[in-house]
């Protein structure tokens, strides 16, 4: 004999006999249950559940979660991610037989009753008496939505999950009151509809759209009879009816439903046999959801995309709204990615750099003047095997990258190049430049405090490399000590100012250091970071935050509200312009000669850290901008008498081996495009005596003051006569030795 619960009174099962003996006494049950708001039904169930009329009112149904379709920016599709693989779809677009078949098999008299089949509420009352416990069910359709609602509600949480399953008297009445509730709303047909697409199906289809396309890959109003059988099969236990794995189960299976759709006249004895005698074919379609699944190598774009909508406020309040809306799905995300970027620089990539290479590569590009990112791919694919990552080395940490971004190596100096332009310092700026020299001390800096040297030293790649030095030929050959001159003369605010007017931070999201050997490029940053920085010089001095995506779409056409690209006065044009002209002489006879192209202005810069670590070349034209990075993602890699992309090299440089990615990379992206030029800015050369550099002393009309691509003899101080410099003043303590290298920035290009 059943227990009574502890503290006395009826157990559930005698509560539930209760419940509907009073309902049939009171005549509520009779017609469907359409019980009156207090009506007899409140007077079961006290104590363990809630008292019927206590319950609210109206059930919240959620919209559904669904798919999210991403896209790129000409409408093709980049990946489809989902936290449930759903398609919404019209009770027209489903088969008649598939209709039948669920009625069927879960709920014969659907049409006859009301939202509860009290004929069948007794029969599992009279099993459940007799075992003492819940045996049997007799959930109606309308019940079951009921359930699957509240399912979908608690989505991945597994408490609520269990809260919305647990089989108690509690429970089942609350599902009763919604159920009567939904009858009175909806209507059958509504009901039928959304049970089909709520419910799930097994092999990660929810919905009997995702179902068809999964088991069958046809959409769910071609399913024949013995395809609608199979699948109303699978409802009842998705892991044992599985076809997939089990096909002879859910063969079974599938003939029981055909059999009851037989019995119940939805189709004919004849037509049953004919459908039972035929094997079950399947024609699967492996799940795709994620990033993983993108096309073109842009799955870590599609993941930079899904951290873009994560984070921005404009999507929630909080990251947890923010998680609810993507979870729920149902979005087309129209992005800014350009095919015809992704697929260059993915071959630029395939050509040059192997995945299974000791190091890898990353490219990005951006577009000047929007901030639309235009391509984002790498060599290492996303994914979770061998020589594959989840790690995006194109963005900074907090948006799926690297912890720290890349040290830059020279790629950083135009940046204080352009500070130096903006404090009034001439396009032709002279400094001595010798091979080697102490850090200047002290340097000023914004907080006021002078950063004072330790000891350190700096020196020029190679030891032919002295000055003085104009900005030109300083900036075309890379010279170290040029640009720390450069930097203790302005001191370290300017460049500390102009870094965050361009947007540049280290990889982890923090500010640089105030030090001088910044100039080198001795930290980390994200080669989005420096494609979107160098876009400013392309568009003429106008910063614009970056930005992944044009429009969002929901499941039921309302546009929702993107993030927006913020511009901002970096620079002056005059500036901009003359970085341009600066920036195109490393292209055109500097350290990047190999990265040029030659069907339209170009302009870029290389850089190599110490010990061959990491290697770049960031470069743009007036309407593209692109980074890209080489090295190792561990940073345990010396690129010295390494093969990389099938080809040996003594030793790696910017120019050498990422600035021919650049080149075939946007070669490839600008193809067909229009070519429109720089606002010309000319800035003179000095006379020429031979050896790339200008005569110390020279000052004619149209010549700059030393530098350039000319040179003396040897260009040492003390050479050219009383005057060695030619009427150039520097400031004190700008020329000096040293015999130490210090501090690991040397060696920087």
């Amino acid at each position: 004999m059943p227990k009574k619960r502890s503290g006395g009174g009826l157990t559930g099962t005698q509560q539930a006999a209760k419940f509907v003996g009073v309902s049939v006494l009171a005549g509520a049950v009779m017609a469907g249950i359409a019980l009156p708001a207090a009506g007899a039904l409140g007077l079961a169930a006290k104590g363990t559940v809630q008292g019927f009329d206590e319950i609210p009112a109206n059930l919240k149904r959620p919209p559904l979660s669904q798919r999210t379709t991403i896209l790129d920016a000409q409408g093709g599709q980049i990946a489809t991610v989902y936290s449930r693989d759903r398609t919404v779809v019209d009770l027209k677009d489903i088969s008649p037989y598939m209709q039948k078949a669920i009625v069927a098999i879960e709920d014969s008299r659907f049409y006859q009753h009301g939202a509860i089949d009290l004929k069948g509420v007794l029969r599992a009352l009279n099993r459940n008496a007799q075992s003492g416990g819940v045996a049997q069910g007799a959930s109606t359709l309308t019940q079951q939505y009921v359930k699957n609602v509240f399912v979908e509600e608690a989505g991945d949480d597994p408490d609520k999950v269990a809260q919305a399953t647990q089989q108690t008297l509690g429970r089942k009445i609350q599902e009763l009151k919604y159920a009567i509730q939904v009858e009175e709303e909806l209507g059958k047909k509504k009901i039928l509809e959304n049970y089909l697409n709520i419910t799930f199906f097994g092999q990660q289809a929810y919905g009997i759209e995702a179902a068809s396309q999964r088991y069958f890959s046809k959409p769910a109003k071609n399913l024949n009879v013995e395809e609608a059988a199979m699948l109303a099969g699978i409802v009842q236990s998705p892991s044992r009816y599985d076809p997939v794995n089990d096909v002879e189960e859910a063969t079974k299976r599938r003939n029981v439903v055909l059999t009851r759709m037989a019995a119940v006249g939805d189709i004919s004895e004849a037509e049953a046999e004919r459908a039972k005698a035929t094997p079950i074919k399947l024609r699967v379609s492996k799940p795709k959801n994620g990033c993983i699944t993108a096309v073109d190598g842009a799955g870590f774009f599609c993941d930079y995309v899904r951290e873009v909508f994560l984070s921005d406020p404009v999507f929630g309040k909080n990251r947890e709204e923010r998680n609810k809306v993507w979870n729920r799905g149902g979005l087309t995300i129209r992005t800014t990615l350009d095919p015809q970027a992704q697929k260059s620089a993915q071959a630029s990539i395939k050509e040059h750099v192997y995945q299974t290479d000791k190091v890898a590569t990353a490219v990005t590009m951006v577009q000047p003047g929007t901030g639309k990112i235009m391509a984002m791919a790498q060599s290492r694919p996303y994914g979770f095997g061998k020589n594959e990552t989840q790690i995006n080395y194109s963005v900074n940490k907090s948006m799926g990258g690297s912890n720290y971004g890349f040290p830059v190596g020279s790629t950083f100096k135009p940046f204080v190049a352009a500070a130096a332009l903006e404090q009034g310092k001439p396009p032709t700026q002279v400094y001595p430049s010798p091979y080697q020299m102490p850090y200047p001390s002290s340097v000023s800096t914004c907080s006021g405090k002078p950063w004072v040297n330790q000891g350190d030293t700096v020196e020029n790649e190679n030891e032919s490399e002295v000055g003085p030095y104009a900005l030109r030929d300083a900036m075309a050959k890379s010279v170290n000590t040029y640009f720390v001159q450069m930097i203790a003369e302005i001191g370290m605010c300017p460049v500390m100012e102009m870094t965050g007017k361009l947007g540049v931070v280290q990889g982890n999201d923090e500010k640089l250091p105030e030090v001088p050997a910044i100039s080198l490029g001795s930290r980390g940053i994200s080669p989005l970071n420096m494609a979107n920085a160098y876009a400013t010089f392309a568009n003429r001095g106008t910063y614009c935050t970056p930005t992944a995506i044009e429009s969002i779409k929901t499941a039921d056409g309302k546009s929702l509200a993107v993030p927006k690209t913020s511009c901002t006065k970096a620079m002056s044009e005059r500036t901009a312009d003359s970085m341009n002209a600066l920036l195109s002489g490393v292209i055109d006879s500097g350290t990047g000669e190999k990265a040029g192209l030659t069907n339209r202005d170009n302009a870029g810069k290389t850089g190599t850290t110490d010990a061959r670590k990491n290697a770049w070349f960031v470069g743009y034209t007036p309407n593209l901008a692109g980074a890209v990075w080489v090295g190792s993602p561990s940073q345990d890699v010396e690129m010295f008498s390494i093969r990389i992309g099938g080809r040996y090299h003594g030793a790696v440089f910017g120019g050498e081996v990422p600035g021919p990615i650049w080149r075939d990379a946007m070669s490839g992206a600008l193809d067909g495009r229009e070519a429109p030029d720089f606002v010309d800015v000319h800035i003179p050369d000095p006379p020429k005596d031979g050896k790339g550099k200008g005569k110390p002393g020279d000052n004619k009309p149209g010549g700059a003051n030393g530098g350039g691509d000319g040179g003396g003899d040897d260009d040492k101080p003390g050479d050219g006569g009383d005057d060695p410099w030619g009427g150039i003043t520097f400031p004190p303590d700008m020329i000096g030795g040293g015999n130490q290298r210090g501090g690991g920035n040397g060696g920087w290009r």
